[in-house]
C-alpha cells in the first residue's frame, strides 16, 4: 500500500465514478481499477459497493477513506514544511470560502497574493458553511474564510474584519429615500432571503427578526446566489441585506442601498484545524488580507497577531 494508492482511493470516493476519478488522477480508468482491486486484496476488505450505475463506499471503506485523507494531509504537510522553510506561503494551499464572501473578497485578494507570494499554489473551494467546515475537518481543505463564530470542535479561528450590512431596496421603495434605515423601519417589509444553508440568511434573520418583517425566500430558486437576490430586489420583489463588499462601488438602475443604524454586520475570520503545521503561514495570509482591506470593512485588532502570542479566540 502506497501513498499514491491512498490518493487513488480518496479520488474514487470523492468522484463516485471510475472515469472521472481516473481523469482527476491523470491515469487511465483500467489503471485505476487495477490499483483499487490490489488495495482491496491487500487490506482484505471490499471498499466500494459496485452496481451498474452507482459506486458507493462500504462502511469500512468510508472509515478507511477518512483515515487516508488524514495520511495524505500529513504527508503533504511534510512536503509543505520543507518547501516553506525556504520561502513562506509557497506550495499548495487549499482554501475554503463561503459564496456570499468569495466573489467579492477574491477579486482583490488573488492579485495581491499572486504579486506578494508568486510560488503559492492556491486552490479555492467555494461552498456553504457546513460543507466547507466538513471538508476542513476531513483534511480536504487547509483553511477557510468564514463568518464567525465557528463552533465545530478541534478548530482554531483568527478574526480578520467586521463587515457591516446594508439594506438594498427597489429605487421607488420608501426606504430608498432614507439616509439611515432603522430596525423598526423594516417592520412589515418583505425581506428577500437566501436559501437554507447560507449563513447570511441566518444573520439577516437575527438582525431583522424582532422587526416582524415578512420573510420571503427567493421564489423557485432554492440555490439562489447573493447576486440573484440583488437582482430580485432591483426588479421590485422586495428588500434584502447585502454585505458591504457585495455593495462595493456599483450603482445599479432600480436598486438603492442604504446603511443600517448601529451598523450590524458579520465578523469574518480565518479558520483551520488545531495543530495544523502551516499555522505560521496562515498568520501571514491573515496579515496580508487585513493590510489590503477595502474601506467598506473594519479590520479586527488581533488579526495581525503572529504565532507565539495569545491564541486566537
Amino acid at each position: 500500500m502506497t501513498l499514491q494508492d491512498l490518493r487513488y482511493l480518496v479520488a474514487l470516493a470523492e468522484h463516485g465514478h471510475f472515469g472521472r476519478a481516473a481523469a482527476a488522477c491523470n491515469i487511465s480508468q483500467p489503471t485505476l481499477s487495477t490499483q483499487i482491486r490490489k488495495l482491496e486484496r491487500f487490506l482484505g476488505a471490499s471498499l466500494f459497493e459496485r452496481a451498474s450505475r452507482t459506486l458507493r463506499t462500504t462502511p469500512v471503506g468510508a472509515e478507511i477513506v477518512g483515515r487516508a485523507r488524514q495520511v495524505i494531509a500529513e504527508a503533504d504537510a511534510i512536503v509543505a514544511l520543507a518547501t516553506r522553510a525556504g520561502e513562506p506561503l509557497s506550495g499548495p494551499l487549499a482554501l475554503g470560502v463561503i459564496p456570499t464572501l468569495g466573489p467579492y473578497l477574491l477579486a482583490w485578494l488573488l492579485p495581491v497574493l499572486r504579486e506578494r507570494y508568486p510560488k503559492l499554489r492556491l486552490a479555492v473551494h467555494e461552498d456553504l458553511t457546513a460543507n466547507v467546515i466538513e471538508r476542513l475537518t476531513d483534511y480536504r481543505l487547509d483553511t477557510t474564510l468564514l463568518a464567525l463564530p465557528v463552533t465545530a470542535r478541534g478548530l482554531e479561528s483568527l478574526p480578520l474584519f467586521d463587515e457591516p450590512f446594508w439594506l438594498a431596496a427597489p429605487a421607488g421603495h420608501p426606504l430608498a429615500r432614507r439616509d439611515v434605515v432603522r430596525e423598526e423601519d423594516l417592520r412589515g417589509e418583505r425581506l428577500l432571503l437566501l436559501a437554507e444553508g447560507h449563513c447570511l440568511r441566518d444573520q439577516a434573520l437575527a438582525i431583522c427578526g424582532s422587526a416582524s418583517v415578512t420573510r420571503e425566500d427567493v421564489p423557485d430558486l432554492s440555490a439562489a446566489s447573493l447576486e440573484t437576490v440583488r437582482q430580485m430586489a432591483a426588479i421590485g420583489f422586495g428588500c434584502t441585506l447585502l454585505p458591504a463588499m457585495a455593495v462595493g462601488d456599483r450603482r445599479e438602475p432600480g436598486l438603492k442601498v442604504r446603511p443600517l443604524a448601529d451598523a450590524p454586520g458579520r465578523r469574518i475570520g480565518l479558520v483551520w484545524r488545531r495543530g495544523y503545521p502551516g499555522a505560521r503561514d496562515l498568520h501571514l495570509l491573515a496579515e496580508l488580507i487585513v493590510s489590503h482591506l477595502p474601506p467598506s470593512v473594519r479590520p479586527v485588532g488581533r488579526a495581525a497577531r503572529r504565532p507565539g502570542g495569545r491564541r486566537a479566540a
